[in-house]
């Protein structure tokens, strides 16, 4: 049987084997740089995209499109603010939420009161 190589995490000198991404003791980051592929769109057949974080001193998220070679075509990289907005720009969309009965009843009672046509009752 094969036994993982260990190392002492640089943070608080914990053993960790070294298929960890963070330490399972203090949870500090082991690796600088973690890789992502994401298939591409059945018109993009034979390419994929390759999502780079660096967590290092110059933090960056870089994108770059491999072809079926195993060669980069392109790549560009973003920093942190861009990369939340670009994650921001990606999640799906709300669904329009549905107008209740207490909707109409408040937007009827904003424009009776804007128009100033409120009955009132005099004793």
């Amino acid at each position: 049987m094969q036994t993982q190589c260990v190392d002492a995490c640089a943070q608080c000198g914990g053993e960790v084997e070294e298929r960890f991404r963070f330490c399972p003791w203090c949870a500090a980051p082991l690796r600088r740089k973690y890789v992502e592929f994401f298939r591409a769109h059945p018109r993009d057949t034979g390419k994929v995209l390759r999502v780079s974080r660096y967590v290092n001193e110059d933090p960056q998220v870089r994108f770059s499109v491999w072809d079926e070679s195993g060669r980069a075509e392109t790549a560009i990289s973003v920093d942190e603010l861009e990369a939340a907005r670009l994650a921001h720009f990606l999640r799906p969309p709300r669904p329009a939420r549905r107008r209740t009965l207490l909707d109409y009843a408040a937007e009827l009672s904003a424009r009776r009161s804007s128009t100033g046509s409120r009955k009132t009752t005099s004793s």
